[in-house]
């Protein structure tokens, strides 16, 4: 019981500084995503438990993470209102994601669709973000306000615009913080 509690409730600390909103949403996300392997007899908790969540999360809060989305530990979620995210992206551990975000994949010329993004570790996403098609977002990358991404992003990669571009690759130790006064001072020199 301890294990399944602390795997329900793996984001709530780190969305301690966000809301509770958020922090709501993510152990109803935990709780649908657990709720699968749970033993033949209590089968009939999954629908009940994905039901509850889609209904809650999805339509009351206006937070689209499907349940069946492969997401890392201790995701943190600002303010996740309009946050859009396609069934079949990866996002890996601490990473944050803020409002009007959307991430998923793209209707191809042919007509088919593309697979969805896979989000690297410690990455962190601005708000209005979009991000489609079949990309990889590297480890450390801090995605601007904003920012459209289509293309592969490398790891502490600092990107920026419609369409986005690297403005800057962090070093090893510098924080997103540092690497964002950096990049202002970059485009002010411009």
């Amino acid at each position: 019981m301890n294990a399944f509690l602390k795997y329900v409730f793996q984001d709530w600390d780190i969305n301690r500084e966000t809301s509770f909103k958020s922090r709501l949403a993510l152990a109803l996300f935990r709780l649908s995503q657990i709720s699968r392997n749970l033993p033949g007899y209590l089968f009939w908790l999954h629908p009940l438990s994905r039901g509850v969540y889609q209904i809650f999360v999805e339509w009351v809060l206006g937070i689209e993470l499907p349940w069946d989305t492969q997401v890392g530990l201790s995701l943190k979620l600002h303010h996740g209102v309009a946050l859009v995210i396609f069934h079949e992206t990866i996002i890996g551990n601490n990473c944050v994601l803020r409002h009007s975000t959307t991430i998923g994949n793209k209707k191809l010329p042919d007509g088919s669709y593309s697979t969805s993004p896979k989000i690297g570790n410690n990455v962190d996403i601005g708000s209005n973000v979009v991000i489609l098609g079949p990309i990889t977002i590297g480890d450390g990358a801090v995605i601007g306000a904003g920012a459209v991404v289509v293309k592969d992003i490398p790891e502490n990669a600092v990107v920026v615009g419609n369409p986005a571009k690297v403005i800057h690759i962090m070093e090893n130790g510098q924080t997103a913080a540092q690497s964002d006064e950096l990049a202002i001072l970059k485009s002010n020199s411009q």
